[in-house]
């Protein structure tokens, strides 16, 4: 059964730094197209990062470039991102998906399967 775990979501304040977690299990993340996504009230789900398979080409939103990083582990069989110099308007809820083939990176309806989310709230 594949299932994917999000974690490391949390409370901070604005110009601080989150790393979350993405775990895999019941299958080989790395051979997957995996990508981050948020969803804000009353707001779209998004596309905040993401990253293929074999070749590692990343992608990141224009409100986190510079600020995201996107990466594998695959020891761990994990995709981490570190979120640094985080503002009020990055709080949402963070979910991470994967599917094997992905023909349009970070596109929110090419990832067949999804965790279940990890809130991020940024706020003094």
């Amino acid at each position: 059964q594949l299932q994917l775990v999000e974690s490391g979501g949390g409370l901070v304040q604005p110009g601080g730094s989150l790393r979350l977690s993405c775990a895999a299990s019941g299958f080989k993340l790395n051979y997957y197209d995996v990508g981050w996504f948020r969803q804000a009230p009353g707001k779209e789900r998004e596309g905040v990062s993401c990253i293929t398979s074999g070749e590692g080409t990343t992608y990141y939103a224009d409100s986190v470039k510079g600020r995201f990083s996107i990466s594998r582990d695959n020891a761990s069989n994990t995709v981490h991102l570190k979120m640094n110099s985080l503002k009020p308007e990055d709080t949402a809820v963070y979910f991470c998906a994967a599917d094997l083939v992905v023909f349009r990176l970070c596109d929110r309806t090419d990832y067949a399967y999804w965790g279940q989310g990890t809130q991020v709230t940024v706020s003094s």
